[in-house]
């Protein structure tokens, strides 16, 4: 998918899973080793060759990185095991990459749902390739992709049926009034498993690209997987490709586990975000590998005056241990739609290359709420354009009832061991006028490749800079008491 590789990795099938330890230590040497030679200034803390800093487990000392095993698999409940498992063959379905398994598959969960109060079931996808239009799952129920198992989507359109918009939305994203519902979807749902032996959902999306390139989409692509106002959800161990749209997407969602994914879609593919938490809280991602043609990891929580009126923030999510590539996003971004709030975002472990941005915050005139408390450490980024950007002026609305006076407040972003190499710009914090956008913290961040002359661009935010190369903005250095932004 990507012919540049990042300088540490191993291979794995097509693409590359760095080895987190060694890519920290041999990063912080290297780091360490350049500042020798080109400055006199000590910028490094000794996290980089004995510990991390703890994060969410209440310690204030540094961690062994070998023995750093956290996890957040207590997300998410465990199940029983299923009372009733059966093949998508035992429903007629053909694993020939031909024909169609629409009716199999929506004939499985049909049947499978009632035993959802009897012990739950299980649906196995046998190795093969098994084409099918949108499908619904239940509840209490694990859907189940064995080796070599590919689900193909649909190339009518026709079998992607239209549902209404979401509340928080108030219409389609791309498109005014309805939506295609994604390949596979849900709605009110508990205790949902979404996982295998690396088997794979292939969205099949060029179609949906075309349609939006040629500008010829009648209603918003469907997303790859869409859960609504679900609880207890686990998706792991599978590989999803060439999402039409956003490809995981929970939105209000509680207690969401996303572990040991890889996400790829080609890296022109048009908002093929990995994984969008909307609207949810207590959501855990954590061990994957994402190539898109968007943001690896996007929160959000509904779009200007409907996700003010829905008021469904996002909260308590965890990004931990999730590496990739995109051109022209970021790897983690926060926003743009956020109306709703979003609060307590702990992303840690972030490997990035050659893209647009490396952590990002993306806000606008209209839409309100608020981003709060959100800490991004142990970053490393290579060949990122800009390492870190705070956006703005989109000009991007869902139709003419947004309020120009509704801006959103912004307050306790914390950036701590963050490292860039060969990095071509210095950052871009962008606040909003007569917006609050404040006590923004760096620590211990080193932009290598910038020239020590290169002038941050900050405009309408405040808060404290400590040990950052390149010297920060103005904005960012603070004359009063630093002790609220520390993390020991």
């Amino acid at each position: 998918m990507n012919s540049e590789k990042p300088l540490f990795g191993v291979f794995t099938g097509t693409f590359i899973r760095p080895p987190w330890t060694p890519l920290l230590l041999l990063f912080g040497l290297l780091a360490i080793l350049t500042l020798q030679i080109f400055s006199t200034d000590t910028v490094f803390s000794v996290w980089w060759i004995t510990g991390l800093p703890g994060a969410d487990d209440g310690s204030s000392g540094p961690r062994d990185v070998l023995g750093d095993e956290r996890s957040c698999v207590g997300f998410f409940k465990p199940v029983p095991r299923r009372k009733v498992v059966m093949s998508i063959a035992d429903f007629g379905g053909v694993g020939d990459g031909r024909t169609s398994n629409t009716e199999s598959f929506r004939r499985a969960v049909r049947y499978m749902q009632g035993f959802g109060d009897k012990g739950g079931s299980q649906l196995n996808v046998p190795k093969g390739r098994w084409l099918t239009g949108s499908f619904n799952l239940t509840s209490n129920f694990t859907l189940f992709l064995e080796e070599g198992a590919v689900i193909l989507g649909s190339q009518d359109p026709e079998e992607w049926p239209i549902i209404a918009p979401l509340p928080s939305y108030g219409r389609g994203r791309e498109r005014l009034g309805g939506r295609h519902v994604s390949l596979v979807h849900g709605d009110g749902l508990t205790n949902v498993v979404i996982t295998g032996a690396n088997g794979t959902i292939d969205g099949q999306g060029k179609m949906w690209w075309d349609l939006w390139w040629n500008k010829t989409l009648e209603h918003t692509r469907g997303h790859l997987i869409e859960l609504l106002n679900s609880n207890n959800v686990l998706i792991s161990n599978l590989t999803f490709l060439n999402s039409p749209f956003w490809t995981i997407h929970p939105v209000y969602c509680s207690n969401v586990v996303i572990k040991g994914m890889t996400i790829l879609a080609p890296l022109n593919a048009p908002n093929t975000d990995g994984i969008d938490p909307d609207s949810s809280n207590n959501v855990c991602i954590e061990d994957c590998y994402i190539e898109s043609g968007d943001d690896l990891v996007a929160v959000k929580s509904g779009w200007d005056q409907y996700g003010i009126a829905i008021a469904h923030p996002s909260a308590n999510i965890i990004v931990r241990r999730v590496s990739g590539t995109t051109p022209t996003c970021s790897g983690v971004g926060i926003g743009s739609e956020m109306s709703g709030g979003i609060s307590n975002v702990t992303v840690e472990y972030l490997h990035v290359w050659d893209s647009a941005a490396g952590v990002r915050i993306k806000s606008d005139k209209g839409r309100g709420g608020y981003i709060a408390n959100v800490s991004f450490s142990n970053i490393i980024l290579e060949r990122v354009k800009i390492p870190i950007r705070f956006s703005r002026g989109s000009n991007d609305h869902p139709d003419e009832g947004w309020d120009p006076k509704a801006v959103p407040k912004v307050k306790g972003i914390f950036i701590s061991n963050m490292v860039s190499l060969n990095s071509t710009k210095a950052p871009v914090l962008e606040g909003i006028e007569d917006a609050s956008f404040e006590d923004i913290c760096l620590t211990n961040v080193t932009l290598l490749g910038i020239s020590r002359s290169t002038a941050w661009k900050c405009e309408f935010v405040s808060g404290f800079a400590s040990e950052v190369f390149p010297v920060p903005c103005a904005q960012l250095q603070h004359k009063g008491s630093s002790s609220w932004c520390s993390y020991s």
